[in-house]
């Protein structure tokens, strides 16, 4: 390979849409992994590549060591905390995530939820399939219009959430502490800095902020206790921000009305997490962001974010430890 090329690692996984954008380039090789490739495998082949794009596989600090002459990490997706940040910020290496290619999709899988839940979806189609026509009052269902919408995240998908459900004419509290209020109230939204205020006012609550030591245990059993029976709690973030033990005594105790949960502290999930047994539950396995249209979108930002850092020409907006572009 001569000196002006360059090599990018891209899982297999990865949609067609990105491999599109890499392989147009005729100073670019391309190499494949699998997402359960062996560590050592892994490592010997960041040996010499100048960029790799991570769709669900960490990366610790022996991966870092071993990529000597690596230049970018790329997230096909928005979250990394299963990315040693540090590690890459003591090297100079930028990690970049997908901005806003799947937010839309996260915000709508939020909203899918949130109505799942108030629609009573289990109850009313089960009603129909079995035969059970003359049940249909035993599961009240409720409107969205008019009621309060907690959104605990206003980043590029709380603020969407908050976009649609302002046209459903719910009521929108906010709380994000690294948002300035009058942020908040240009968006439409209702600054709500004390939380367990803001969580005994909501009807719904909405979770989509990042998972850090500060957002771990952030819904816990004394938050829940806040909230009213009839709520119900959303989480497309990340899992372990909701104490999820809490949430199922929550939840069988009556003082929850329902939950939707797309992400969970162990995934997948072990056999004693009874969450998505329960009738008020509704769950996904982590696909949130995931959409065909997605898939694409954030593949595509994947790979331009790679190499806007190998043209000299970084992406900002989407990296994370800015501090490294100097």
């Amino acid at each position: 390979m001569t000196a002006n090329r360059k090599k990018l690692l891209l899982p297999a996984a990865m949609s067609q849409a990105g491999w599109d954008v890499a392989q147009a380039r005729d100073d670019v090789d391309t190499v494949r992994f699998e997402d359960l490739t062996p560590e050592a495998e892994f490592r010997a082949m960041l040996a010499d590549v100048d960029a790799v794009a991570l769709w669900g596989r960490p990366f610790r600090p022996d991966d870092i060591a071993a990529a000597g002459r690596l230049k970018a990490v790329v997230r096909i997706g928005v979250g990394y905390d299963a990315v040693d940040v540090p590690s890459l910020t003591a090297r100079g290496i930028p990690l970049l995530i997908a901005g806003t290619a799947n937010s839309v999709t996260v915000a709508e899988h939020a909203i899918y939820f949130m109505m799942h839940l108030a629609k009573r979806g289990f109850d009313q189609h089960a009603f129909v399939r079995d035969g059970r026509w003359r049940d249909k009052m035993q599961a009240p269902i409720v409107d969205l219009y008019g009621k309060t919408l907690l959104i605990i995240g206003f980043g590029k998908i709380g603020t969407r959430v908050a976009a649609r459900c302002a046209a459903m004419e719910m009521s929108i509290l906010v709380h994000d502490p690294y948002v300035p209020e009058d942020a908040i109230r240009a968006r439409g939204g209702i600054p709500a800095p004390d939380l367990e205020a803001a969580l005994a006012k909501a009807d719904f609550v909405t979770i989509h902020c990042p998972k850090s030591p500060a957002t771990v245990g952030l819904i816990n059993a004394a938050r829940l206790a806040c909230m009213k029976p009839t709520a119900f709690l959303v989480n497309t973030a990340r899992g372990g921000i909701i104490d999820e033990p809490a949430l199922y005594a929550a939840l069988t105790a009556g003082k929850l009305a329902g939950a939707g949960l797309d992400v969970f502290a162990s995934e997948p999930i072990e056999p004693e997490n009874r969450l998505p047994h329960l009738p008020n539950v509704i769950t996904a396995p982590h696909m949130a962001g995931v959409t065909l249209e997605s898939l694409d979108r954030m593949a595509v930002t994947a790979v331009r974010n790679a190499l806007s850092v190998l043209d000299g020409r970084p992406n900002t907006e989407n990296v994370v430890n800015k501090e490294v572009l100097g």
